[in-house]
């Protein structure tokens, strides 16, 4: 299976491992399934799990930082988004659009209202951490 994974999905995994989201870090880890993303998304995640703000509440170290990043390089596939699309009521989020159109995914797992509202767009699946999990599952 191919995903594009929202930043939220990816911070919270990080931050709390053992809570309900934690399993898609394992998941791509054990490469259950092809994380898609582009280096907008990448520089997004970098951005937020650097701010000193989160850091400090969550104790994530530069180490953390460094592995997740790492995982997400090694396991992943980078695209380069060949059209610019503008649907998203936040236009933040038409970065996870566009990557998910140029890297042909299945599913874009979010837990973002702006962009669960759209399933599906182009063919793509948007669905929860929980119903991806519960796929990942079921594909082994």
């Amino acid at each position: 299976m191919r995903a594009v994974i929202d930043t939220n999905i990816l911070v919270r995994a990080l931050i709390k491992p053992g809570g309900t989201v934690g399993p898609v870090i394992v998941s791509l880890r054990d490469e259950k399934f092809t994380l898609v993303y582009s280096r907008e998304i990448l520089e997004e995640l970098a951005d937020v799990l650097s701010r000193p703000r989160i850091a400090k509440k969550y104790d994530i170290s530069e180490r953390d930082i460094a592995r997740v990043l790492r995982l997400i390089l090694t396991r992943g596939e980078m695209v380069i988004p060949q059209q610019k699309i503008e649907v998203c009521r936040d236009p933040q989020d038409n970065k996870f659009l566009e990557a998910a159109v140029t890297g042909n995914v299945d599913v874009i797992v979010s837990g973002d209202n702006d962009l669960l509202v759209l399933h599906p767009f182009a063919g793509i699946l948007i669905i929860s951490p929980h119903e991806f999990l519960q796929r990942v599952e079921s594909e082994e």
